[in-house]
């Protein structure tokens, strides 16, 4: 059985090119990955094309992140000899620390330039990542402005701009770029259920099923606390009729409307409000 995700809109197919050919002009690159999925929203075709450029990775969304989890997975990319850092990127506080590693990483041929007698040299910055994972909230908190749209959906951003968020810091703004293909579901799951592909990519009831198999055996107590479930080890389908009881979720003909359940529960996962998790786990000793 094969299970690659396949799906790969005409316009990512164009921004990886072009991002190719303006990464010559790039000192240092800024790669945002989810932090409830650290691993699985990376784009592995990206960082191949990066290859040695200085590059800072940002974790966003902590807040709805597993900050233990977070803190196993900074460890593991810094073994990597990765720059990381774990943000919050509506805490405006952030701006100075970002601007700060940014230097940091292009200090080594700011100081090659200084040599040679070159001054105020320009530094210029890419930001990547996948869809939905914080690259305009990350430009606007940098740009102190709406200098992109924000909004909670995959895929916003189509184009390619340069936005200056400091004295001699300009940022290349990109759109939100996916594999070709997944090389399995586990992986498309994850990336539904956070909100970086549309979710009908993935059939609704895996979707489901893996939410709660997760959520069982790494958070029983979310699903006890918002859905007021007191014995969380019984059958998917029971779970989701429980929701149903608990917010009067049925249909006109007295039936239990399991389909808002489903949408129901995926929705306030994906916004936070079940807790804060990790859905990427990593093992290592921290």
């Amino acid at each position: 059985m094969n299970n690659n995700i396949h799906w790969f809109p005409g316009h990512m197919k164009k921004a990886i090119n072009q991002i190719s050919e303006k990464l010559k002009m790039i000192d240092v690159v800024i790669e945002i990955c989810d932090a409830r999925i650290p691993f699985s929203s990376l784009n592995k075709q990206l960082e191949n094309a990066i290859k040695d450029k200085p590059k800072l990775l940002i974790f966003s969304k902590c807040d709805l992140a597993d900050e233990n989890q977070i803190r196993l997975w900074e460890k593991y990319y810094q073994d990597k000899s990765y720059l990381t850092l774990a943000v919050n990127l509506n805490n405006k506080n952030q701006i100075e620390t970002i601007i700060n590693k940014i230097q940091y990483l292009a200090k080594p041929k700011i100081d090659k330039l200084l040599k040679k007698g070159i001054k105020n040299y320009p530094i210029k910055t890419m930001i990547i990542g996948i869809p939905n994972v914080g690259k305009s909230t990350l430009i606007n908190l940098l740009s102190k402005r709406k200098a992109a749209k924000v909004e909670n959906k995959p895929g916003l951003t189509r184009s390619q701009q340069w936005i200056k968020i400091d004295q001699n810091i300009y940022l290349l703004d990109t759109p939100g770029i996916l594999p070709t293909y997944y090389e399995n579901e586990e992986i498309a799951t994850k990336i539904a259920l956070i909100g970086s592909i549309r979710q009908d990519i993935v059939p609704l009831d895996k979707l489901v099923n893996n939410l709660i198999d997760f959520l069982r055996e790494f958070y029983p107590n979310s699903l006890q606390n918002r859905y007021k479930i007191e014995n969380i080890y019984i059958k998917n389908e029971d779970i989701l009729k429980q929701i149903c009881i608990n917010r009067s979720f049925k249909k006109e003909n007295d039936v239990y409307d399991f389909q808002k359940a489903k949408i129901i529960l995926l929705n306030e996962f994906k916004d936070g409000l079940l807790g804060q998790f990790c859905l990427d786990r990593c093992d290592i000793d921290g």
